[in-house]
């Protein structure tokens, strides 16, 4: 399955090339609802939130409440309160990040919290590695830490994981297929994978280990053959 993604930054929908530099800007970001209709499942990245540099709430908000399809929304979820107001607008799930994360360890405390809050079903853990180590903070920073190392421990915490190949994202040279079969071999939870999804021969393979694909760059320049 495909997974559109809108990543918002200043009130546009962007493609960043490993969440940095920006190579494509859409003013109309309510008009790629139609143009996404289709779809299943939308995830909506709020960058600025990520980024810690303001946010895009009126856009998330009316994107979950016009959206025909389900919608999880990530960026900047770094409380519980925050969680349960992005899915009071009409998220499916949310998606967190970097507050998984605490002093380069997994942040137990708060995924308890939030799981005793908001359910796990409502819960998506976004585990994004750069170099073969998680990183957070919008990439910035990175951690001694492996994806396929702590996926297991993180289960209890989610329904579904979000996992991002930061080396390949918004490059359009592929992903690294390697490294979701590694992940796949050690949850037996859903993922989602991202990073560099450019053709239906990496959609299918990824669908043949079980996993969807968020799918950004080759959607928008509609390249994805």
């Amino acid at each position: 399955m495909i997974v559109p993604c809108i990543d918002l930054h200043r009130g546009k929908a962007v493609q960043l090339v490993q969440g940095r530099r920006c190579v494509l800007a859409v003013e109309d970001v309510l008009g790629l609802l139609e143009r996404f209709r289709r779809y299943p499942i939308l995830h909506v990245i709020d960058l600025d939130a990520a980024f810690g540099h303001g946010h895009n709430d009126r856009w998330v908000r009316l994107i979950c409440q016009r959206a025909p399809m389900r919608v999880r929304v990530g960026g900047g979820i770094r409380s519980v309160a925050r969680a349960k107001k992005v899915l009071k607008w009409g998220a499916d799930k949310v998606i967190v990040g970097s507050t998984a994360f605490c002093q380069g360890q997994i942040n137990y405390r708060f995924l308890r919290r939030l799981v005793a809050r908001v359910g796990r079903h409502r819960v998506m853990l976004a585990l994004d590695a750069k170099g073969g180590q998680v990183v957070v903070r919008g990439w910035r920073q990175q951690l001694r830490l492996r994806a396929e190392e702590i996926i297991r421990e993180l289960e209890p915490y989610c329904s579904e994981f979000l996992c991002t190949c930061v080396d390949r994202e918004g490059r359009m040279r592929g992903t690294d297929l390697n490294w979701f079969r590694r992940l796949r071999q050690q949850t037996q939870r859903p993922i989602t994978a991202a990073g560099g999804i450019r053709s239906l021969r990496e959609v299918k393979a990824l669908a043949r280990l079980g996993m969807k694909s968020a799918v950004g760059m080759a959607l928008y320049l509609e390249r994805l053959r």
